[in-house]
């Protein structure tokens, strides 16, 4: 089943409900707006795609399957921003912004985390704990209250990131598993910190392949977090850029021409 929104607003879109799912779902073109509950939810079902939507809300999805996430804009929740409970999920190229936290993976849910700019949660912008598994690669994590927290018994691989203008980085417990390599930090408070009561820096968990330092992003002032030209963090281990964002090439050449 397609359902193309064609640009239409509506308050709330549930897809499943207990016990019964809902499979081979594509959703496209919608704006749903909910700030106080679910905007989104997906219930037990399998084969969900969700692409070019604006949710203002939670994106909340439970025991749901094979589901992608792409091109969508997510922010406004009073809560979470992106919730997973025993799913498995892929999000790819999507902004999300302004939650108190930005995506939660809990539970035994699998996710994937590839080349999304998750910004300006009041918390961390991604967690992960439980027994869940995640892989969070090429993703832009900045202007939030942490870069990502990997909890409880979860396993996290972790690559390609840029990690900045957070207020930490990375906060570890030591009874996840997480593996971290070629990620770029530039944060106020310490980019790897141990989870304890407070949390304390964690300086010894750096990966030899991080960098750290100013990832020069063209104008993060006003949320423009492509990478300058000039930028370090161009052809690092198997990238050709850390992050999300492609460089700001076409734009520095066309301001160039000017």
């Amino acid at each position: 089943m397609t359902i193309l929104g064609r640009d239409i607003v509506v308050g709330a879109l549930h897809v499943g409900k207990w016990p019964y799912g809902a499979t081979d779902v594509e959703i496209s073109d919608m704006t749903i707006n909910d700030h106080g509950g679910h905007a989104v939810g997906l219930f037990n079902g399998k084969g969900l795609v969700l692409r070019r939507l604006k949710i203002n809300g939670m994106l909340f999805s439970q025991q749901v399957h094979d589901v992608r996430i792409e091109d969508c804009e997510i922010g406004g929740s009073e809560t979470t921003g992106v919730q997973f409970a025993d799913s498995e999920a892929i999000m790819i190229g999507n902004l999300i912004h302004d939650n108190d936290h930005g995506v939660s993976i809990a539970g035994k849910s699998n996710v994937r985390l590839e080349r999304n700019v998750i910004t300006r949660s009041l918390f961390d912008a991604v967690v992960v704990s439980g027994h869940a598994h995640a892989v969070i690669v090429s993703n832009t994590l900045v202007k939030n209250g942490g870069g990502a927290a990997f909890l409880g018994q979860s396993q996290s691989d972790v690559t390609g990131n840029v990690v900045g203008l957070n207020r930490v980085g990375f906060l570890i417990a030591p009874s996840s598993q997480t593996t971290t390599s070629f990620n770029a930090f530039f944060n106020t408070d310490g980019d790897y910190l141990r989870v304890g009561n407070p949390d304390q820096p964690a300086p010894e968990l750096k990966a030899q392949s991080d960098i750290t330092g100013d990832p020069y992003f063209v104008d993060p002032a006003h949320d423009d977090f492509r990478l300058r030209l000039d930028t370090p963090l161009l052809k690092i281990g198997r990238f050709p850029y850390l992050g999300a964002l492609a460089p700001a090439a076409t734009a520095a050449r066309r301001a160039t021409e000017k």
